[in-house]
């Protein structure tokens, strides 16, 4: 008897409990949940009907097993057993149901050929060989996780079921022997012919699996050739099994080949195996995305997520707000692939908002919860992407909010400041004036009125100075010349003994108020709160900005929180994107330093 395991299943064989849906465009198998016990039923089945095919050469009794017959059910133990780890591991594939059926389609006849009866004879003569078409079936439909995907393919699955069921059945009709319950005409010579051609056309199915395998690697894309990598390497084992048989047909039988076929049966099923979970293993470098998730952007995030698919085709396409239509990141449009066309089209969805389609080779629709998962890893970018653009457009939103309530303040303090120093200073001024008109020409016996009008005279003049310490309150006039002149006067005024290193050529406007804003507010608070001997202002610019830094040898922990008018200049200085920093530590001083941003 030929061994040789060839796997699949016509549908019929290869039905299993499974569901085909549609899952973010891909199609896929699932299957339903087993329990603990239906896997541990499983496993003492194939570690029972292992145990009972070898029981000849365990136990030494029987006929004794040739090398070739233990290595063919080894092989038999090696399909069941990763079968049923593919089975578990790979529920959304129907290629761990149809490797346990091959498996035990190999070590029932091992077993029932140990028994000396007429039906286990005829059963093991009519069936003994039906798993070939199982693997051959598998081989073909490895890459599409256990389906059958086209005409070519389920002829040839045909080619083996007439070659192994229909041919095999007339050889039996004719076969003489004894314990052969379907004999009907006892004829050797014609089963003989039967069998040479039975041989036929077995042989030309397996190197049409072969070809066929050959040919779709040779076309094939490579994250599509990196699937179909095991079922070529089991496709080898199907040339090994044609050369056996042509070698049968010739009446020259070869047990060396028989050797060597065996044997790549005994590693094919790990191979497959190794295949199916391969994409589970590529699933490691999911992490290395999402560690470097918040970094990929645009043609980084597509060559990230071709990466880890293992497809440099890949291409991550952006949807048209308001439209149904797809660019790159170049701006070129995406047209959605045609079903069967060799790609794939996955949407990116978040939160049921379409982001986005990846385009990608269909080879990759056998692993779909890997395609799932760098989809899900797509939209994360995307939608972050999405939020970090909103975010930076409404931050530039409340920037430029505040730099124009700053400007806007600005503005009116400059307008009341000429209003009161056009209006209600210069009519202060004029009744100065008057008033000293009026005290020279008063004589000398009006003392008493002249008395008056000198004390109304200096309460005047002490409003009117009043009056211009509010002014430079509101806008100093003096910034007009300058910053290094604003400063110089606000030093020249401060009751602590203050110097100023200015460093920084002119500043603009803004940059300049709010300086100088800094430097009255820190001076203000060195008088009110410091008890401090000398203080000094340095101006100058570095990185961009300009930073101003008030420093005092007072007696320090200022509060910014404590009401000490700080916290205004800080809004000030943060409207213009820049920082306030206070550094007070009890007894040591205080430092307040301000960065404004200054690009000119």
């Amino acid at each position: 008897m030929i061994s040789m395991n060839w796997a699949v299943g016509v549908r019929a064989l290869v039905a299993h409990p499974v569901a085909r849906r549609r899952v973010e465009g891909l199609t896929r198998f699932t299957a339903p949940t087993r329990s603990r016990w239906f896997w541990l039923g499983l496993w003492t089945a194939v570690a029972a009907a292992s145990f009972a095919a070898l029981i000849p050469v365990l136990f030494d009794s029987g006929p004794p097993m040739a090398t070739n017959d233990v290595i063919h059910s080894l092989s038999g133990t090696s399909f069941a057993a990763c079968g049923l780890v593919a089975w578990r591991r790979r529920r959304d594939s129907a290629v761990g149901p149809m490797l346990t059926i091959a498996g035990f389609g190999v070590l029932v006849p091992e077993i029932l050929g140990q028994v000396d009866a007429p039906l286990a004879f005829t059963l093991v003569l009519l069936f003994g060989e039906l798993w070939i078409m199982v693997y051959a079936a598998l081989i073909l439909s490895f890459a599409t996780g256990g389906r059958l995907t086209s005409a070519l393919d389920l002829a040839i699955v045909q080619m083996f079921f007439v070659g192994l069921v229909v041919f095999q059945l007339a050889v039996a009709l004719f076969l003489p022997d004894d314990r052969n319950l379907l004999l009907a005409w006892p004829d050797g010579d014609v089963a003989e012919t039967l069998t040479r051609i039975q041989f036929g056309v077995l042989a030309a199915a397996a190197l049409a699996v072969a070809a066929v395998t050959a040919h779709r690697w040779r076309v094939a894309s490579r994250p599509r050739r990196r699937a179909l990598l095991p079922s070529l390497g089991g496709s080898l084992s199907g040339l090994l099994y044609a050369a056996n048989l042509i070698t049968l047909i010739a009446g020259s039988e070869s047990g060396l080949l028989e050797s060597f076929l065996n044997a790549a049966l005994l590693t094919v099923p790990a191979a497959l195996l190794w295949g199916l979970l391969h994409s589970r293993l590529a699933r490691g470098g999911l992490p290395d995305l999402f560690r470097e998730l918040g970094a990929l952007r645009g043609p980084r995030l597509e060559a990230g997520l071709a990466a880890t698919l293992g497809d440099p085709a890949l291409v991550l396409a952006y949807r048209v707000p308001d439209q149904a239509a797809y660019i790159d990141g170049a701006g070129r449009p995406v047209v959605p692939p045609a079903p069967g066309g060799g790609r794939t089209a996955a949407p990116i969805e978040r939160d049921g908002r379409e982001l986005g389609m990846l385009v990608y080779d269909s080879s990759l629709d056998d692993d779909p919860e890997l395609v799932g998962a760098v989809a899900a890893t797509a939209a994360i970018a995307l939608d972050d992407a999405r939020l970090q653009a909103e975010s930076e457009e409404r931050l530039a939103e409340l920037r430029a909010s505040r730099e124009r309530i700053v400007a806007a303040s600005d503005a009116e303090r400059r307008r009341l400041e000429r209003n009161l120093h056009d209006g209600a200073q210069q009519r202060l001024v004029s009744v100065a004036l008057a008033l000293r008109a009026v005290e020279r020409q008063l004589g000398p016996d009006q003392q008493p009125a002249r008395a008056l009008l000198q004390s109304a005279a200096e309460e005047l003049s002490q409003s009117l100075e009043e009056l211009r310490e509010l002014a430079r309150g509101i806008h100093p006039a003096v910034l007009n010349h300058g910053l290094k002149a604003a400063l110089e006067s606000l030093a020249a005024r401060a009751p602590v003994a203050t110097t100023v290193a200015f460093t920084a050529q002119r500043l603009p406007e803004p940059v300049e108020l709010a300086a100088y804003f800094v430097a009255s507010e820190a001076l203000a608070n060195v008088a009110k709160y410091a008890h401090a001997t000398r203080t000094s202002i340095r101006v100058s610019r570095r990185n961009g900005a300009a930073v101003i830094e008030i420093a005092d040898d007072g007696v320090g922990g200022a509060d910014e929180s404590a009401g000490t008018g700080l916290q205004g200049l800080a809004d000030r200085v943060a409207a213009l994107d820049g920082t306030l920093r206070i550094l007070s530590p009890p007894g040591a001083g205080t430092v307040v330093t301000a960065e404004l941003p200054c690009a000119s």
